[in-house]
């Protein structure tokens, strides 16, 4: 999907592209843990814009992530008016992604706190890159999780790959990991390698349990591969970090979990869904002028109802 979305941005079909290749392996592991549904009971997210394997992981169909690529009006997460990883779903407690790096670390406390009062097991989650923890919202998101008695269950996943933008993690930051930052706080965290989903599963495991049961800030931080340009407006070459897919599919044939052609399969079908998607959306009508107002202030103005021919369409439904 993301080799897709890019080509979508060189091509024209799409404007701007960024994504995750690179953090698929813990990413999916992340959104297979997730407890999906709607309102305190669940997990909130907070997520980063390369957070696309997660959403699919949760059950996303590869097109609504292309229909907001190709700014359509059926995108369900924006309805055409925000960038490619926007997401938002009301549904499955997806808090709206911003475009601004790090605020979703400040923000993040709300939800858990209304968690902490309410009961149960719900966690909220918050997820960002280790050049957004340079941001004074991550502080201000820890300062706020472990206030004394008012300690709340929010897991901060930091995905580290080593660069912001084109800065380096280690000429930013004194720290070696980021979670070294969570220890004034009292804030306990681990290491993971990103690269290794086997890994990956049972750190989250084990940090989603702590916040379930704890009901306290946990931290992880996960060393993952940033395999493309920081975005299309850097071209998004392929560089030469490891792939956590070929590395993955390599541990499954040499141990006799999977063969080649069964790989290879799941190659097929997935470009093949890909392209279909794109055909799709591609047929999908655009945002109109006089719809720029709806959702935009509350409540939206009568006269801003979309017209006949849109009812219908999921994003419509959905909204």
């Amino acid at each position: 999907m993301e080799e897709r979305l890019i080509k979508m941005s060189k091509s024209g079909e799409g404007y701007f592209w960024i994504g995750g290749p690179g953090e698929e392996a813990f990413n999916s592991c992340l959104g297979l843990q997730v407890k999906k549904g709607q309102g305190p009971d669940y997990d909130y997210l907070h997520l980063k814009y390369r957070a696309s394997a997660i959403v699919l992981a949760m059950g996303m169909p590869m097109l609504d992530c292309v229909r907001q690529m190709a700014m359509t009006a059926t995108d369900p997460f924006s309805l055409g008016r925000n960038f490619v990883a926007h997401y938002a779903r009301k549904d499955w407690n997806i808090v709206p992604v911003s475009s601004v790096i790090g605020i979703q670390f400040a923000v993040a406390p709300g939800t858990a706190l209304v968690q902490k009062r309410h009961g149960g097991d719900g966690v909220t989650l918050v997820v960002g890159g280790e050049s957004g923890t340079a941001e004074g919202d991550f502080a201000s998101g820890m300062l706020w999780s472990t206030r004394p008695g008012h300690e709340v269950p929010m897991l901060i996943v930091v995905m580290n790959n080593g660069w912001g933008i084109s800065t380096s993690h280690c000429s930013v930051q004194a720290c070696g990991d980021v979670i070294e930052r969570g220890k004034a706080f009292g804030i306990l965290g681990a290491v993971v390698d990103g690269n290794d989903p086997i890994a990956s599963w049972f750190a989250l495991e084990k940090a989603f349990t702590y916040c379930r049961t704890h009901r306290r800030p946990y931290m992880l931080e996960a060393k993952v591969s940033r395999l493309n340009g920081h975005s299309s407006s850097s071209g998004a070459p392929r560089n030469a970090d490891p792939d956590c897919i070929e590395l993955f599919e390599k541990k499954l044939v040499d141990h006799g979990v999977a063969d080649a052609s069964a790989l290879e399969k799941v190659h097929t079908d997935a470009k093949a869904e890909a392209e279909t998607a794109v055909a799709t959306a591609m047929r999908e009508p655009k945002p109109k002028p006089q719809d720029v107002e709806r959702f935009t202030y509350a409540p939206s103005p009568v006269d801003a109802v979309y017209p006949e021919d849109y009812t219908g369409l999921p994003a419509i439904k959905r909204m």
